[in-house]
């Protein structure tokens, strides 16, 4: 599928390369009680149910998911931080219970310096960071994990960022930070090549923020980085039709496939089966003779 201006062509994770001549489908596995969609839907008695997490995970990964994205934090709006023992012990489990049953690449989102080391030795292939290696120590750990990593944008912290965001030019000030950050990472000795971008949709962003930055998403794809993109059941589908979070499927299809003709490689997602389906669509589309 072609994209818009410059783009990469792979992405390398260890002992596996991936082909971005179409987008890649990446399924959301939240290990967390209170995340802003599925929160809960993988824990019995407060504890996470390992059977449950690897029936979704075979779901997705039968479907034919590139990724499967763990998280132990929820990112969600007003959501507290937790300890770093905590989100160990949710992330740790879920990685060695889905690399033992499955031959899948495993994301791992995460903030925390010491998590991104023990999910590097347990086997991930990517780590996704919200905060772009923000926290102390990130870059450092991010660098010696030799993974790839996702940098994304947000504005403040998932405590406060709807609070009411305020930008000039949303889409120049997110750029301009993901330069930033690729910066960052290069003088750390992370080169430009492991890094993917995520402009962060709903975080720290309006409806009118979210819905400009998608618009102008080949801006963003311009910059030359993979991008990832999560805009599956966001408040801003919300903003526009009032839906609940398990109605807000079709909504997300069609964010998606506009995010795929702005020039994403990567969709991170709730529903792996009929997003998959609706890249087999796009991809038809675009190898279709005129």
């Amino acid at each position: 599928m072609k994209k818009p201006g410059y783009g990469p062509t792979q992405l390398v994770c260890p002992g596996r390369e991936f082909s971005l001549s179409r987008p890649l489908v990446m399924g959301i596995l939240n290990v967390t009680p209170d995340s802003f969609s599925d929160g809960g839907a993988l824990f019995s008695a407060s504890s996470l149910n390992l059977d449950a997490l690897c029936r979704v995970a075979e779901t997705m990964v039968v479907a034919g998911a590139s990724f499967l994205d763990i998280g132990g934090e929820s990112t969600r709006p007003g959501a507290l931080a937790v300890s770093e023992q905590e989100e160990m012990d949710r992330v740790l489990g879920a990685i060695t219970c889905v690399k033992s049953r499955f031959d899948v690449e495993i994301s791992l989102d995460s903030s925390t310096p010491n998590v991104m080391l023990a999910g590097a030795a347990a086997g991930v292939g990517l780590i996704n960071d919200v905060r772009a290696l923000g926290r102390d120590g990130a870059v450092e750990a991010a660098a010696k994990t030799g993974l790839p990593i996702c940098l994304m944008h947000m504005q403040g912290d998932p405590l406060t960022m709807q609070q009411g965001p305020k930008y000039v030019d949303v889409v120049s000030e997110v750029t301009e930070f993901l330069e930033q950050r690729a910066a960052i990472c290069s003088a750390a000795g992370i080169p430009r090549e492991r890094l993917i971008f995520d402009p962060g949709f709903g975080f720290g962003k309006s409806p009118e923020h979210n819905f400009s930055l998608l618009k102008r998403l080949p801006e963003v794809a311009a910059l030359g980085q993979p991008v990832l993109v999560g805009l599956s059941r966001k408040s801003m589908i919300a903003s526009v039709i009032d839906r609940d979070t398990t109605q807000r499927m079709p909504a997300s299809l069609a964010l998606a496939v506009l995010a795929m003709t702005g020039g994403a490689h990567i969709l991170r997602v709730h529903d792996v089966v009929e997003t998959l389906d609706a890249v087999a669509m796009m991809t038809a589309f675009a190898e279709a003779s005129l």
